[in-house]
C-alpha cells in the first residue's frame, strides 16, 4: 500500500533511545507515514524492541537487517519503502511540534511548485538536546549554521525530506565511506518546524574536536581525495562507539598520508585545499555575527548577519581569484603545520 511519507531510520545498538523515536513519530498529526528501521547488525536489544513495539503505534513499521554502514542501511530502507516522499532521520532526533511533518511536506510541495520541477530536498532547523542547560556558544553556532541554505550546511541530523522521484535521480547514497553519505543531496530548502537532535556524540567526543575532524574530512571529499580518506585509520567511529577524540593521532595519520605523496601531488593537494577554504571564508564573518547574537541572547537563526551580508556583497569577489586561493592555501598549510607540531608535543 502506498504511503504519503516513508520515514527511514538507520540504527546500530540504539536500544536506549529507539522507543523515543516511536513516540515522536506517533505524536505527529495529519501525516500518513510508515517507518522503516534499518538495522546494521545491532548486538543489543534494538531489533527486539522495534519488533515488540511496532504493533502499539498508529503506523506500519518495517524492520530490515543487513550490513552496517549508514549509506547502505538507508539505501536498503528506500528499497523497502512505499512512500511518495522520503524522510531520512536519525534515531536520536525528534519533533516538538506535532505538525512538523505535515508542515514539512506542505512546504516541500510548495517549493517544488515554485521551482517548476520536483528537484528539492528539505531540512529542518536544528536544535540540540544537551545534557546541561548551560549556554554554549559552540552548540549555538552550529544551530545557527544549520539554518542556512548554503553548501555543506545541511547534515543528516537535520533530517532530509524529498520526493522519491528526486532521490531516484540523484541517489543512491554513497556506500563506500562510512561518512559523508548525507552530503549528496544538494538543492535544499529550510522547513518550517524545528528538529531536536541529541548532542551525545559531540558531548562524548568533544565539539571542537569533532568539528575539526569533520572539516578535514569535508575538504578532502570536496577536492576529490576520498581514496585518501580511506587510508586514514580510525577516522570515523559509529554512534555506539563514541568517546573522546584524539586529534594527535588523527593529524599524525593525515600528515603521514600527505608526506607519502609525490611533491607535485602535494602541491596540487594544497592548491585545491586553498580553493575549498576560500569558498568557505564566509564562515569568518558569520562566526562574528553569531557571536554578537549569542551575547545578546537572540534565539538561533533570528539575529541579523550584517558582516556576512557585507562579505557576500563586497569581500567575496575580492578573494574569489587565484591570489585569494593561494593565500588561503598558505594560511591553511601554516595552520596544519602548527596543529601537527602541537599534536606531536602531546605524544
Amino acid at each position: 500500500m502506498a504511503r504519503e511519507l516513508s520515514v527511514i531510520v538507520p540504527v546500530l545498538n540504539e536500544a536506549a533511545i529507539v522507543e523515543g523515536l516511536f513516540a515522536t513519530l506517533a505524536a505527529q498529526r495529519e501525516t500518513d507515514l510508515e517507518l522503516i528501521v534499518c538495522d546494521g547488525g545491532s548486538r543489543d536489544d534494538t531489533p527486539a524492541l522495534v519488533s515488540h513495539s511496532a504493533a502499539a503505534f498508529p503506523f506500519p513499521v518495517t524492520l530490515i537487517g543487513g550490513e552496517a554502514g549508514r549509506g547502505k542501511q538507508m539505501n536498503r530502507g528506500v528499497a523497502a519503502s512505499r512512500g511518495e516522499a522520503l524522510l531520512f532521520l536519525h534515531a536520536d532526533s525528534g519533533f516538538p511540534d506535532p505538525f512538523a511533518l505535515r508542515k514539512g511536506l506542505d512546504t516541500l510541495a510548495a517549493a517544488n511548485t515554485a521551482r517548476g520541477d520536483r528537484n528539492v530536498a528539505g531540512h529542518f532547523p536544528l536544535r540540540f538536546r544537551r545534557s546541561t542547560p548551560l549556554p554554549s556558544f559552540g552548540f549555538y553556532y552550529y544551530e545557527c549554521k544549520a539554518r542556512l541554505n548554503r553548501t555543506e550546511c545541511t547534515f543528516g541530523d537535520q533530517g532530509y525530506l524529498l520526493l522519491r522521484e528526486f532521490f531516484e535521480r540523484v541517489g543512491p547514497f554513497d556506500e563506500v565511506l562510512p561518512f559523508l553519505e548525507d552530503l549528496r543531496l544538494a538543492e535544499t530548502i529550510r522547513l518550517p518546524a524545528e528538529i531536536h537532535t541529541s548532542a551525545r556524540r559531540f558531548e562524548a567526543e568533544g565539539l571542537v574536536e569533532r568539528q575539526t575532524v569533520n572539516a578535514v574530512i569535508m575538504n578532502f571529499a570536496a577536492i576529490g581525495r576520498e581514496r585518501f580518506l580511506r587510508e586514514i585509520p580510525r577516522i570515523y567511529r559509529t554512534q555506539d562507539r563514541t568517546g573522546p577524540l584524539q586529534l594527535a593521532s588523527f593529524f599524525r595519520a593525515v600528515k603521514e598520508e600527505i608526506d607519502r605523496l609525490p611533491r607535485q601531488e602535494r602541491q596540487r593537494l594544497w592548491h585545491d585545499t586553498g580553493g575549498y577554504v576560500q569558498r568557505h571564508a564566509w564562515q569568518v564573518p558569520f562566526y562574528l555575527d553569531v557571536r554578537r547574537n549569542f551575547s545578546r541572547g537572540v534565539p538561533p537563526g533570528e539575529g541579523g548577519t550584517p558582516l556576512l551580508d557585507f562579505y557576500d556583497l563586497r569581500l567575496d569577489r575580492l578573494t574569489a581569484n587565484r591570489a585569494g586561493r593561494f593565500l588561503a592555501a598558505c594560511l591553511t598549510r601554516l595552520w596544519f603545520r602548527y596543529v601537527c607540531q602541537r599534536s606531536a608535543g602531546r605524544k
